[in-house]
């Protein structure tokens, strides 16, 4: 049975709000949309990726996310292409896990982990049997 709620908007810390839309606009191929001097969100079929900067944080308190924001895609290669081309920093290249997922994960210029899965292995539950 699925939830009765739907998750809509993904808050991704930046503090660097113009770097952000750079590196976003390239690894998601859409321009989003500047929704606030702190805000700007990038429709994700369906779910925001909301960069959100704070105009008070400094980067001695600036905490990236705590763990990874998963994506999935149609092309998996062309996604890791175009996340190097955006200056995203690879933690592991393309790979296959035991749940029969097919990713790579990276984190973006300010720490935070990203992990692309390529939309047909896309892992939603269940048991796992081996």
């Amino acid at each position: 049975m699925a939830a009765s709620a739907r998750l809509y908007r993904m808050i991704v810390p930046v503090t660097d709000l113009t770097r952000a839309v750079e590196f976003y606009s390239t690894l998601l191929e859409t321009d989003g949309e500047r929704v606030s001097d702190g805000r700007h969100y990038f429709d994700c079929r369906g779910t925001l990726l909301a960069c959100v900067s704070e105009r008070h944080a400094t980067e001695e308190h600036f905490r990236p996310l705590p763990d990874y924001c998963y994506l999935a895609v149609d092309d998996l290669e062309a996604a890791l292409e175009r996340a190097r081309a955006a200056g995203a920093d690879v933690e592991a290249e393309i790979d296959s896990y035991p749940w029969g997922e097919r990713s790579f994960y990276v984190r973006d210029p300010f720490g935070n982990p990203l992990c692309f899965v390529d939309a047909s292995t896309v892992f939603l539950g269940g048991r796992v049997v081996h």
